[in-house]
């Protein structure tokens, strides 16, 4: 694949698979608003999948369906990060906090791109996205400075997360070729952003900036953590089980 369908591809899974985690939450809610709410975010983060996987697939023939549900683990470029479980309702904030800040730095970057398709799907999801990042941060202020359990299961989330947020801004030569094009963006350039607006919104929550190594990466190579397969296996199971059926 050329480094703009990989790059694409990337993008793509990170929201197809984010999408998928947060689906799980739908009946499953604390209360209804929130439950109608998730099922919204998580539509917002498959329409993104669904523009990003098709373009990816343009440039070899395939369609967003091949690739959401023909391709083994391994073929997945997704972030480990949008892989870990919605564990409680603090850990899918604390995700949802990170990963929609992470994205609306993105997008908004990337709306300027010289590649009309990607600059068209960035500057439509960068809207969806402040609402996601808007809706982290009122749950994060509110279980961080509610009662003393919601505190210490939001903090308990936070430094679940943490290790896994560096890579999101890990750079390679794939991300500094179309970077350099004027095509994609270098996730590394808008860290100090990321962590800038992170920090003020927990220290807002009276919650701490956890303090933690970075766990191994790997996600962008094909290498998972041992989540994936399992959200694999309940995404792609009736495609997969009725592969002659062509009304997917």
């Amino acid at each position: 694949m050329s480094a703009v369908a990989t790059y694409t591809l990337r993008l793509g899974d990170d929201a197809l698979v984010a999408a998928q985690r947060l689906a799980g939450w739908i009946s499953r809610a604390p209360e209804l608003e929130e439950d109608l709410a998730l099922a919204n975010i998580a539509l917002d983060l498959l329409g993104q999948a669904r523009s990003l996987l098709t373009y990816a697939g343009s440039f070899d023939g395939r369609s967003e369906d091949d690739l959401a549900y023909l391709r083994d683990e391994r073929e997945f470029c997704n972030v480990q990060f949008v892989e870990l479980p919605n564990g409680d309702f603090g850990m899918t904030i604390a995700r949802m906090l990170f990963f929609s800040a992470y994205q609306y730095l993105l997008y908004d970057r990337l709306s300027g791109s010289a590649d009309p398709t990607l600059a068209a799907v960035a500057a439509r999801a960068v809207k969806e996205v402040a609402y996601h990042r808007d809706h982290a941060v009122q749950w994060t202020l509110r279980l961080g400075d509610g009662t003393d359990e919601s505190h210490v299961r939001m903090q308990a989330a936070l430094e679940a997360c943490w290790p896994y947020t560096a890579e999101l801004f890990e750079s390679d030569a794939l991300t500094r070729e179309v970077a350099a094009a004027g095509v994609g963006v270098d996730p590394g350039t808008f860290s100090p952003q990321w962590a800038s607006f992170v920090d003020g919104i927990l220290k807002e929550a009276t919650l701490t900036v956890p303090v933690l190594p970075a766990r191994v990466t790997g996600g962008r190579r094909g290498i998972h953590t041992e989540h994936m397969g399992y959200l694999l296996a309940e995404m792609q199971y009736l495609r997969r089980s009725y592969p002659e059926d062509t009304e997917w």
